[in-house]
């Protein structure tokens, strides 16, 4: 910088003694003198440039040339390697929604088999529920039956007893009475009524 700056300051200083000339002469006519000052001039400064200034700036162009092109590649590596994590992405997400959909479906046919089993172990109870309850009933139904036909004895004998007044004992009474009823069936007391 310091060397452009210098350069400058000759080519200012060398300009001046043509500033100071009188301004009669013909501007169209060559000034010899001034033309190889000029030219001097031209070629130091040429060379100075070439020498300190042309070499880092076309480096440093370069150096930023390279940057870029360095910046290019590198936004495109990571364009492809962002493209190949998106494909992975949604490969992964297309097998999770598969595998999703696999789990619901077992699922189903899961909760179905469970439900059917309810179901048919529900029947099974109920089943079992109802040959429970008729065995209790008839077993209620024979009791009842035996239980009146004991009162039943019980009336008859303390009615024939009135009647017969001690002719018979008490338990020739019971078997004659309980024979009697044995002997009976429930048609033949349905066909009395």
């Amino acid at each position: 910088m310091r060397t452009l700056a210098r350069s400058f300051a000759l080519v200012a200083l060398s300009a001046m003694p043509a500033a100071a000339e009188p301004a009669s002469k013909n501007l169209l006519e060559p000034n010899y003198g001034l033309m190889v000052w000029t030219l001097v001039i031209f070629v130091v400064l040429a060379f100075i440039l070439a020498r300190f200034a042309f070499g880092p700036i076309t480096k440093a162009v370069e150096a930023r040339e390279k940057a870029l092109e360095d910046a290019i590649n590198a936004a495109q590596r990571d364009r492809e390697e962002a493209a190949r994590i998106l494909a992975e992405h949604r490969a992964a997400l297309d097998a999770s929604r598969g595998e999703a959909q696999k789990l619901i479906a077992e699922a189903r046919v899961a909760a179905e088999r469970v439900r059917a089993e309810l179901i048919e172990q529900a029947r099974a109870e109920q089943a079992a529920m109802i040959a429970r309850a008729r065995q209790e009933i008839e077993g209620e139904k024979t009791n009842a039956i035996a239980q009146l036909r004991r009162e039943a004895v019980d009336l008859a004998i303390a009615g024939a007893s009135k009647v017969v007044e001690r002719n018979l004992d008490q338990t020739a009474n019971r078997q004659l009475v309980e024979s009697f009823l044995a002997g009976l069936t429930s048609d033949s007391v349905a066909a009395s009524r």
